[in-house]
């Protein structure tokens, strides 16, 4: 057990957290985030060094979090392409898929084998994924790619989490946490416009070929930044036995049941045997300019995360801010509706960054509270378990809408449509390819898009539960002091 040295310039062996209290600590355990500390920066990291280091992870903050918004500009284009419209939600459900199963299990890795390991690891799937996507040939072989990608993606936002939280004292931590907010705001609002435009010009492979290279770049920064001594050198099959692979089975399986089963339903109808927001639709918008509405919405949950990180340094609390952020993205969903309802694009775009400017802040302050309601040594798992939560929310939210969607689609197109054999094939039709809807008469175009608007209404409504319900419980949360 090495000593620690009395100089102010740091070793491999300084602890991420300096305990004013302790002269020895076990070296294998600073990487693996079992240190305790006191307010004050890491002497390790000041913030000088913070920010360099944040910069180098920030590359793969900015990659995933683009990654995710890429495609949403861009469903249609992929959909119709590949001849399966109706399948397009996989897409995401399959990202979303392996992100949530794996998250967990990137936080009790990287307390084995290392925070650094499994960052790096975690950039190098997620490349192999990325060049599937720009390669497949059917929604199967991008989907099973997305997958792939997802295993990937699942850490290189919550391992940067679980660092940051190493390194930065308590009060502290909702201001880094908006630093990495504006890194991965600019990466979502980068993803949807920059994704239509690629669809709109050399196409959509190109949104997924172009991150290969930026993966291999971000490999290269952490490798030579991110300066922490390696974990206890125990042997591989006594770490591999630590990891929980039952746990991960089952979670595994439970997600795919019900993603599944509501993919079913959304698809062949819920009375199928096997059964357990379109921007682009209403107003006719390219994909380009679809994907450039969402930047205000982006935009909106920087300036509400750092807002809310100053404010939580300040005061050193974090209820109050945290149940304003959930009533402010319950409220937006009523202007959203409307503007739904009256094709209002404009008010679509108000009411979009209402409900992030909400999101922002309900992200930092839900990700302080479960910190100082946890001990520093379940820091990680609690941090991966956060993400995780967040994963299966955004998985289950994408499904239960589609599914919502497609269902009210399919009824409101028979409805609208007149009876016979052109009607039903109008209807699988528009449900393949949105590009079929400028073949069509402008009075069934009409309905068509009537249609969409319908069901688009319908599936902000299980939104609203869903956001609902978290409001709901954010009560039970307890304020607690921010002193570690």
């Amino acid at each position: 057990m090495p000593s620690l040295s009395t100089s102010h310039e740091p070793t491999e062996a300084s602890p991420l957290l300096r305990d004013n209290d302790s002269e020895h600590i076990n070296s294998g355990n600073i990487e693996n985030g079992q240190v305790e500390g006191n307010d004050t920066l890491a002497a390790v990291y000041t913030t000088k060094k913070l920010n360099l280091l944040l910069g180098a992870v920030g590359i793969g903050i900015f990659l995933a979090a683009a990654d995710q918004l890429l495609t949403v500009a861009t469903y249609g284009r992929i959909g119709s392409e590949l001849n399966a419209l109706n399948n397009t939600s996989w897409i995401a459900t399959a990202y979303f898929l392996t992100l949530t199963s794996c998250q967990p299990l990137y936080g009790k890795l990287s307390d084995i084998f290392g925070r650094k390991a499994c960052l790096l690891f975690a950039y190098t799937i997620f490349a192999l994924g990325c060049l599937g996507c720009g390669l497949a040939q059917s929604m199967a072989q991008l989907c099973i790619a997305r997958a792939v990608a997802g295993m990937g993606g699942g850490a290189m936002n919550s391992l940067v989490a679980i660092l940051l939280s190493d390194l930065v004292p308590l009060k502290d931590r909702g201001v880094w946490q908006g630093k990495v907010s504006i890194l991965y705001f600019a990466g979502t609002a980068t993803g949807a416009p920059l994704g239509g435009l690629l669809a709109d010009s050399v196409g959509w492979r190109w949104s997924f070929l172009g991150q290969v290279p930026l993966c291999f770049v971000a490999f290269i920064a952490v490798y030579f930044v991110l300066d922490l001594p390696p974990p206890e050198q125990d042997h591989w099959l006594a770490k591999v036995r630590k990891v929980d692979f039952l746990g991960a089975f089952i979670l595994v399986a439970a997600v795919i049941a019900l993603l599944a089963g509501l993919d079913f339903g959304s698809n062949f109808g819920w009375s199928h045997i096997v059964t357990v927001v379109s921007l682009s639709m209403t107003p006719g918008l390219s994909a380009t300019k679809s994907g450039s509405l969402l930047v205000p919405g982006m935009a909106s949950a920087v300036i509400s995360s750092i807002l809310s990180g100053m404010i939580i340094k300040r005061t050193e609390k974090f209820y109050s801010i945290m149940m304003l952020g959930y009533a402010l993205v319950l409220v937006s969903i009523l202007p959203l509706g409307i503007s739904v309802w009256l094709r209002s694009t404009p008010g679509e775009v108000i009411g979009i960054a209402l409900m992030c400017f909400g999101s922002g802040s309900a992200f930092v302050t839900t990700l302080i509270a479960l910190l100082a309601n946890a001990t520093v040594e379940d820091t990680a798992v609690v941090v991966a378990c956060s993400y995780l939560f967040r994963s299966l929310g955004s998985s289950i939210g994408i499904s239960t809408g589609s599914a919502v969607l497609q269902q009210m689609l399919r009824t409101q197109l028979a409805a609208r449509l007149p009876d016979g054999k052109e009607a039903r094939e109008i209807e699988e039709r528009v449900r393949q390819s949105l590009d079929y809807i400028k073949e069509l008469p402008p009075h069934l175009a009409e309905q068509v898009r009537s249609s969409y608007q319908m069901a688009t209404i319908g599936a902000l409504v299980v939104t609203s539960i869903y956001i609902l319900v978290s409001f709901l419980m954010a009560f039970w949360i307890k304020e607690k002091p921010l002193k570690r």
